[in-house]
């Protein structure tokens, strides 16, 4: 028996099988889930996260694409999913988006507006739109939300810049969102995954720096594994830790706890 036997829900962000969202989705059916996923808008994003689940053993994906700068299409996704599944017990946020302009070392300072306020919509404020948009499903029988974060979002990585603003966005969006819908049995965290090599992180600027860094400094002397993060996902999902919302736990092989 599965610690997700019966449970079903959402997964928003696989790009490709080295996606943090593709390591919980695989630890998340691994414990008996059935997952429905998202892709952007595209043929080419559809082929590339079709690709992507059908490595996690899935043939038939419930599939459908998603412009989270929408919130018309995040409730067109929610209004979709509830014609195919009864519940949602977990939601899962894996999405971020900055200009690689502006992700270089010494250039946020330089950050205009508009890129400024697209990378806080897409990576913070999409995990309000899609929260609220999934409430009226997880409130039946409770549920768990889940994003992704960064220590950039806490501390200066230099040339992570403007998503480091973006996740500290996104970690206050995400404590309001915990302390109103644990009215509704709604859990709401986040993890702080430690450096991964992806298609967003290889967009920062000084990205071999901080891997290197990891590998010689973190208490466990490497760097995070996707499958380190997935198994957190799997307990925040699940009712193991059915007391815990508000949260941002750490899976960065203890770097944020070093100094220098």
């Amino acid at each position: 028996m599965g610690l997700l036997d019966g449970k079903a829900g959402l997964v928003v962000g696989i790009a490709n099988d080295r996606s943090y969202a593709w390591y919980i989705a695989q630890a998340l059916i691994g414990a008996g889930a059935k997952c429905a996923f998202t892709h952007l808008p595209g043929e080419k994003n559809e082929r590339r996260t079709a690709k992507a689940v059908e490595k996690l053993g899935i043939t038939d994906p419930w599939l459908v694409p998603m412009d989270a700068a929408s919130d018309d299409e995040i409730e067109g996704v929610m209004t979709k999913y509830a014609e195919s599944f009864d519940r949602m017990d977990f939601l899962i946020h894996s999405i971020a988006f900055a200009d690689r302009e502006w992700l270089a070392k010494g250039s946020f300072h330089k950050t205009p507006r508009k890129a400024f306020l697209d990378a806080i919509d897409i990576s913070a404020y999409t995990l309000l739109g899609m929260t609220r948009a999934a409430k009226p499903m997880m409130e039946r029988t409770g549920g768990s939300v889940l994003a992704m974060s960064y220590y950039g979002a806490e501390k200066v990585v230099p040339g992570y810049n403007i998503m480091g603003v973006a996740k500290s966005c996104l970690e206050s969006t995400m404590r309001y969102l915990a302390a109103e819908m644990g009215e509704f049995g709604i859990r709401v965290n986040t993890i702080s995954g430690g450096y991964l090599r992806t298609l967003a992180s290889s967009a920062v600027g000084g990205a071999d720096d901080i891997s290197k860094h990891n590998e010689t400094r973190a208490p466990l002397r490497r760097n995070v594994e996707g499958e380190d993060v997935g198994k957190t996902a799997l307990y925040l999902v699940s009712d193991l830790s059915s007391g815990v919302t508000g949260e941002n736990i750490y899976v960065d092989c203890g770097v944020n706890t070093i100094g220098v």
